[in-house]
């Protein structure tokens, strides 16, 4: 019978100790799974995952649930025309400014439109309002922290 050893240093030990603490939701960092709720039907309807790289969030569809009415971007234009809503970008460009995530853009599948976007989270981190924009019109949604 073989015998094998592994030898770690305390080094790597604590690395892999600190990988396992960062990938740990943070209350203040919106970064992670959110829950979208639909505007008019008040169901859920996806599951977006947001990721930071550089300070710049960007968010895409991971997941559509029940209340998701279409499975494809039938309002999309051009290349995304048709295009699979799970894995498509809908959220990016958002930088941090102050306590909000501003700059961005966030695509809406069920017009096909751009807006422009900020994000905001609540005190206990549990809540992101999403925010988009079109000249002087707006529209927030509440997005929930899936656990």
């Amino acid at each position: 019978m073989k015998k094998i050893t592994l030898i770690t240093s305390p080094g790597a030990l604590c690395s892999v100790l600190l990988l396992t603490t960062v990938q740990a939701a943070d209350p203040q960092s919106p970064v992670g799974q959110w829950r979208t709720i639909d505007d008019q039907s008040g169901k859920s309807k996806s599951i977006v995952e947001i990721t930071e790289s550089n300070g710049v969030l960007t968010g895409k569809i991971v997941e559509l649930l029940e209340g998701a009415k279409e499975k494809t971007c039938s309002k999309c234009e051009g290349e995304l025309k048709g295009q699979p809503l799970v894995g498509m970008k809908i959220l990016w460009d958002l930088k941090k400014e102050g306590d909000e995530w501003t700059g961005g853009k966030i695509f809406n599948p069920a017009d096909g439109g751009t807006y422009a976007s900020k994000a905001k989270l609540n005190a206990d981190g549990k809540m992101l309002e999403v925010t988009g924009k079109w000249m002087f019109f707006s529209k927030q949604q509440q997005w929930q922290r899936v656990k």
